[in-house]
């Protein structure tokens, strides 16, 4: 357990990756969005009006710049830390274990701040003029009971993910990621295959508690593989 904990202050050490890059990026798709509605106001559209709320909600660029980077993180973690924590005395099992930790409380911080620049951007009505930046339909709208899991669950799978892919390469080399993106690749090809005659009936039933399930799936296997894939591993 010690070596666990070890391994969780091991990751924290690199304190900037993990608090201040997310508020930066937070920061920075703030400003660029804020420039791309001051562009569509000065061609006509109005701030508040149906079409600019649908519009302003719609856009996903705060998702896609944290995706890129908890994607990256993900990776340089296992990849760039495995060595060094088996070198002070961690087992490649309280490596994984202490990552995955650490992985959670990295998700459990970035939902906590988009949680409170939520309510800061609903509190001021959207920065007094009406820019949404946060409150934005595929973070629930608005509501914190949904972005608080959606932001949780979303950086927790990404960073797994991501370590799983790191554990490809540190076991296989270059091949490893290679083989686990065909696998996941042809998975899905095969999923869509199967389940397009169904595909309305499965909108139809849809609920939201489903892509809950499957993201504790996602990091379930995720960390297990990356278990998996280090245990015969050769430090570089």
């Amino acid at each position: 357990m010690n070596a666990v904990v070890s391994t969780v202050k091991f990751h924290l050490n690199r304190r900037t990756e993990t608090f201040v890059v997310p508020l930066s990026i937070a920061g920075s798709v703030a400003v660029i969005s804020v420039l791309i509605a001051l562009v569509f106001w000065r061609s006509g559209s109005q701030p508040g009006s149906e079409a600019w709320i649908q519009g302003s909600q719609s856009n996903p660029g705060i998702v896609y710049a944290l995706a890129g980077f908890f994607g990256y993180l993900g990776v340089a973690r296992v990849a760039t830390t495995f060595p060094f924590a088996l070198a002070l005395g961690a087992t490649r099992r309280d490596f994984v274990a202490g990552t995955l930790i650490w992985n959670a409380i990295a998700a459990s911080y970035v939902a906590l701040l988009l949680a409170v620049l939520n309510a800061i951007e609903i509190a001021t009505n959207h920065w007094f003029a009406g820019f949404y930046i946060f409150d934005i339909y595929v973070l629930g709208g608005g509501d914190p009971l949904r972005l608080l899991p959606i932001v949780f669950f979303g950086v927790l799978t990404t960073l797994t993910v991501g370590g799983v892919f790191a554990a490809a390469w540190v076991r296989f080399g270059a091949i490893g990621p290679q083989l686990i993106a065909g696998v996941l690749v042809l998975a899905l090809l095969l999923a869509v295959i199967i389940l397009v005659p169904q595909a309305a009936a499965i909108t139809a039933a849809f609920r939201l508690w489903w892509l809950g399930a499957a993201a504790v799936g996602a990091v379930v296997l995720s960390a297990t593989g990356t278990w998996l894939l280090l245990r015969p591993a050769t430090v570089r």
